[in-house]
């Protein structure tokens, strides 16, 4: 669950079955806070919205009723006619829209009904919500791509770590003397991209609870994961410490020239 601030109103953003739903409830609140299951109903009692609700679930929902919806269709309009979500999702089975009672209920739709309800509330308001939806999803997907990003670099860790236990690690040191030596090879990669050792970064940065690692940006973690390979299949093949970490940041310095490039492509590309 998540939430966004539209026009000085914070409006909740949750999913249901991997579908974004926004809260009709939040919506209704920027109009009059004390009646939003009024407006609501009194949305609902729109033929136009009747019309709209139905063709959206014959397009989503295979198991929507047509037949209930024919009924509830021909009474909309009239001055007697009252609908609640609760009656609309039991008489025709609908998944677009929900309503759940108590304080941390409320009345949920889809993203495609939500933003209908908030033109009908507001058109300015609808406007604004677009852009913070759209400016939420971007920042869910950055935050995914980061995820996997830093996943990808834990896993090849794993690797980096294999190739050092198996080719510089003895058999016979001390569990203290082993942990150097994945630190120092660890601190290899470090100074390799980042130009400075773990315990360097950790002076530098007495207020950050994570690492250097936790810090970096998409580019540099996709960076690291490549050299992590590397470095395995160069400890492998016997190379001196010292000369592997001239290759590799040799190779660090070249791959986060294409990476950054083709960042600030894709950002480029993605404001016009």
């Amino acid at each position: 669950m998540a939430k966004i601030s539209v026009l000085s109103s914070v409006v909740t953003v949750k999913q249901i079955e991997e579908k974004d739903y926004i809260s009709l409830t939040d919506i209704a609140r920027h109009k009059d806070a004390e009646r939003t299951d009024y407006l609501i109903m009194n949305w609902l009692r729109n033929r136009n919205t009747i019309e709209f609700l139905g063709i959206w679930e014959q397009l989503n929902n295979p198991s929507f009723n047509p037949i209930e919806f024919d009924g509830i269709k021909t009474q909309s309009g009239l001055n007697s006619f009252i609908l609640t979500v609760k009656t609309w999702v039991e008489r025709t089975g609908a998944i677009g829209i929900h309503s759940k009672p108590g304080r941390y209920g409320g009345t949920f739709a889809h993203t495609d009904i939500a933003f209908e309800f908030a033109s009908w509330i507001s058109v300015e308001f609808k406007l604004y919500l677009i852009k913070e939806f759209q400016r939420l999803k971007e920042e869910e997907r950055r935050t995914l791509d980061w995820d996997v990003r830093r996943n990808l670099a834990k896993i090849n860790y794993r690797i980096h770590t294999d190739a050092i236990k198996n080719n510089l690690v003895p058999a016979t040191v001390t569990k203290e003397q082993a942990a150097q030596t994945y630190a120092s090879e660890a601190d290899v990669l470090n100074v390799a991209l980042f130009g400075v050792t773990a315990k360097q970064w950790r002076e530098a940065h007495p207020s950050v609870k994570g690492n250097m690692r936790d810090e970096a940006n998409g580019a540099q973690l996709v960076c690291l994961s490549n050299l992590e390979s590397l470095n395995a299949e160069l400890i492998k093949q016997k190379m001196p410490q010292s000369q592997r970490l001239k290759t590799l940041n040799g190779v660090a310095i070249e791959q986060m020239k294409v990476l950054v490039a083709d960042v600030n492509i894709k950002r480029l590309k993605g404001n016009k």
